[in-house]
């Protein structure tokens, strides 16, 4: 039996709600989001459900076709690669390590950079000149190329291109966080806050970090596709993870060897990376266009 109401109330949706109904209008978006909830699924149920190990050898099955091809077999769906590995198996973990590292690293990114930003974009004077000197000089250098300096310096591995491609996306977070906490710290609310007697702190965390929450949304998912890229070209160029670890970009450096004869070896770990980082990019770019709509109504 539904609820009267006395008084004749008008709903108001959340902000959140309202993001909800913009970014579902967009189906392009959509279809990307459920493409990125089943990578994230894959990275957390997957590997319980795979028959064999990433780095478990048959050497009857060298180089055995996918499950579709006419030579196939249907123990290896996507076949095996030059010593007898499933590639299904190691295109899941792989998709763990590059997903599940980048995800990682990204958000020690964020909070790092979002610090630096805050504290940045509070600073008046020579500090703040300095920080913004700095920051742009380092902001004119590429990531990757970056990530790889950086690597260079700490030599190869998977731990350490993730501390290179962390430090390398730290200025990009610190950049845009400096700038809206520069406008932010301008506005009326915050000058009332700071005659009230509120601290540099306070204001940050209960007046200018609940406006942040939909730009680093967006920025999280932008940093995300980088550095699932960055890992893959840096396990590509034998600079970060190395074989035999089952990593996407490790595993297309290994593949190059057999890619004329057994081409899935080098396409499923290809469209692995490019499914992930097409989703992502249509996630970020569906919210930020949910984003300016809902504000602009």
């Amino acid at each position: 039996m539904p609820k009267s109401s006395f008084y004749d109330e008008e709903f108001y949706p959340s902000p959140v709600r309202q993001t909800w109904n913009e970014f579902q209008r967009n189906h392009i978006a959509l279809a990307g989001l459920w493409c990125l909830g089943f990578f994230v699924l894959l990275v957390l149920l997957g590997p319980w459900f795979l028959p064999f190990g990433p780095l478990a050898q048959n050497t009857e099955a060298i180089l055995l076709p996918p499950a579709w091809d006419a030579n196939g077999d249907v123990s290896h769906l996507f076949g095996t690669d030059g010593i007898g590995r499933d590639l299904l198996a190691r295109v899941v973990h792989g998709c763990q390590i590059t997903f599940g590292a980048s995800f990682f690293l990204v958000l020690l990114a964020m909070l790092v950079g979002c610090s630096i930003g805050a504290y940045a974009g509070m600073s008046r004077g020579l500090r703040a000149s300095i920080i913004n000197h700095l920051l742009d000089a380092i902001m004119a250098i590429p990531t990757l190329l970056l990530a790889i300096i950086i690597v260079a310096i700490l030599g190869t591995g998977l731990m350490n291109s993730m501390w290179a491609i962390t430090l390398a996306l730290i200025p990009q977070f610190i950049h845009h966080t400096r700038d809206m906490v520069g406008r932010e710290y301008r506005k009326e609310y915050v000058t009332a806050a700071r005659l009230d007697g509120a601290s540099d702190a306070r204001i940050f965390f209960h007046s200018i970090l609940p406006n942040m929450i939909e730009m680093l949304v967006v920025q999280a998912t932008m940093a995300l596709s980088v550095a699932i890229l960055d890992i893959s070209a840096l396990g590509f160029l034998n600079l970060g993870a190395q074989s035999p670890s089952p990593e996407l970009g490790a595993m297309l450096s290994d593949a190059l060897e057999t890619a004329y004869v057994a081409p899935w070896s080098i396409s499923l770990p290809g469209a692995a990376i490019f499914l992930m980082v097409l989703s992502i990019n249509l996630v970020g770019d569906g919210l930020r266009t949910a984003l300016k709509n809902r504000v602009n109504q």
